[in-house]
């Protein structure tokens, strides 16, 4: 049973950081592609990053990059999202997304291995 996990959100202040970590099982982890993809209230599903698997390949949306790092422990099945310098629009549920086939960020198709969503809140 493919499952992966999201921690550390909550809530922060604008111009904070946070980290996400996503823990993966079940599952191939090296074999697959990661991202994570976030939906503020009101708004459609939005990519933040991807990172293919090893590590070496990264992707970023306009809307984070500069102020966000993808990373990924193999060893532990793990990905990681740093943000810093949050803002109030990066508000949302962020969702942990394995996906095969790393060219298909940031728009994969339907399907893949998704997370629960873990809650990003920051406060003006």
């Amino acid at each position: 049973q493919a499952q992966l996990v999201e921690s550390g959100g909550g809530l922060v202040q604008a111009g904070g950081s946070l980290s996400l970590s996503c823990v993966a099982s079940g599952f191939v982890f090296s074999d697959y592609a990661m991202g994570w993809i976030r939906q503020g209230p009101g708004k459609e599903r939005e990519f933040v990053a991807a990172i293919n698997w090893d590590g070496k390949l990264t992707k970023y949306s306009d809307s984070v990059k500069g102020r966000s790092t993808i990373s990924r422990d193999n060893t532990r099945k793990t990905v990681f999202l740093r943000l810093n310098n949050l803002k109030p629009d990066d508000t949302g549920v962020y969702y942990c997304v394995a996906q095969f086939v790393y060219a298909e960020f940031p728009n994969p198709p339907p399907g893949g291995y998704w997370g629960r969503g873990i809650q990003v809140t920051v406060s003006p």
